[in-house]
């Protein structure tokens, strides 16, 4: 019974009409054929990088700004025409774009080296061999070729963070000594990440630096009303979703990426209801939905003491009782001790505590208690589902089922 249901389902929904014309025109990783509002800064790293189409090394590029501000879109413009300038002269120039969030592909400083290797043409196994090994695979391919090298490193602060900067002077120094010339492009939300490099390294990169500003309401609107042109069929906004959506995410540090999730999970939401027009009501329930899978997303892509901490909070929290560093910490040992890994110091988890509150994932104010010193009084911010859905996924794995 339950199948014929399904099927008539399925049959009803090809027939239903769509909203959408062409979704894709609103997922964060569609490259479009021209950028608004990033002119001077695609332009910016065309200069940077051009000296590539007379078989020189460019120098290497950081690129600063907020969540959404147009970095990896203008990247990967800027380097997808260079490309097709350099084919069209005949230039060795070969682009290996990696997102150093994205796990086992660039966690450990073996896999990242792997990947490069991979990305390259040549086979290696994903684990197994000393990294010095892998180092000297990836130093063979660069000595047979005379490539010019064009490494992107998406949110290479979380790739620092995670394994050390050792593996950026090893990159940078290389081209010394082979007949390859590599180059960096840095993609970072952190714009003071480079200071927190060794100075060995600093002075190795040698960097140019691109700050992009976050866009203002304006913008967002011009950027959504041209992805809608194409994304939706005509007449199915309604007047004002396009400025609630540029509102909502202006106020987020002018975040297109999330301006453009607004609309499209409004659409989704419009479509499933049944109904042939998006409203302002399908943005607010979009928001809402938004907020809660960013949660999720955001502790399933931190580091496993970030988990360990976490999880801590979680099994403490209750709704109406604040709990305390203190306490948390007690946790946090017990759970290393019984999963075998070394724990950080009190204060480090007092800094990941004052993280997780700046995410909105809890609400830690910091008491007094007079000749007892100074504590966190936390409360946690999730919805019980969410709470129940996150616990679930950290014990997954923290192997603690």
């Amino acid at each position: 019974m339950v199948g014929s249901k399904l099927v008539n389902f399925y049959e009803n929904f090809l027939v239903k009409g769509s909203v959408f014309s062409k979704k894709e025109v609103l997922q964060t990783n569609y490259l479009p054929e021209s950028i608004i509002h990033r002119e001077s800064e695609i332009q910016q790293i065309a200069t940077t990088l051009a000296p590539i189409l007379r078989k020189e090394k460019p120098s290497n590029l950081f690129i600063y700004g907020n969540t959404g501000t147009g970095k990896t879109l203008s990247a990967r413009y800027a380097t997808s025409e260079l490309l097709s300038v350099a084919e069209k002269q005949s230039i060795g120039l070969k682009i290996i774009y990696l997102n150093c969030k994205m796990k086992r592909t660039a966690d450990t400083e073996y896999r990242l080296i792997a990947q490069l290797i991979r990305e390259l043409g040549k086979e290696i196994p994903p684990t197994g061999l000393p990294t010095e090994e892998v180092y000297k695979t990836f130093f063979k391919i660069l000595d047979t070729s005379s490539n010019i090298i064009l490494i992107i490193l998406d949110e290479i602060d979380y790739l620092v963070k995670k394994i050390g900067d050792g593996f950026l002077y090893n990159l940078t120094r290389m081209h010394e000594s082979t007949n390859s010339k590599i180059s960096i492009v840095g993609i970072s939300n952190d714009l003071v990440f480079v200071d927190m490099l060794d100075a060995r390294v600093k002075s190795s990169l040698s960097e140019e630096e691109i700050i992009f500003s976050p866009y203002n309401a304006l913008q967002l609107q011009d950027i959504l009303r041209e992805r809608a042109n194409s994304a939706f069929k005509e007449g199915v906004l309604e007047q004002g979703v396009i400025e609630k959506c540029a509102a909502h995410a202006a106020r987020e540090h002018g975040d297109a990426r999330r301006a453009l999730e607004l609309l499209r999970v409004a659409g989704e939401l419009a479509e499933r209801s049944g109904s042939k027009s998006i409203a302002l009501q399908h943005v607010d329930e979009a928001e809402g939905k938004i907020d809660r899978d960013r949660v999720y997303d955001v502790i399933s892509h931190q580091p496993k003491q970030y988990h360990i901490a976490v999880f801590s909070i979680l099994s403490l929290a209750d709704k109406d009782k604040p709990i305390f560093t203190g306490e948390i910490y007690n946790f946090y040992k017990n759970l290393c001790d019984k999963i075998r890994i070394r724990p950080l110091t009190q204060r480090r988890i007092s800094d990941i505590i004052a993280e997780y509150d700046m995410l909105g994932i809890v609400n830690a104010k910091i008491i007094s208690k007079g000749r007892y010193g100074r504590t966190r009084e936390i409360y946690i911010n999730l919805a019980d589902d969410m709470r129940t859905k996150i616990k679930t996924l950290l014990e997954s794995e923290l192997n603690l089922k």
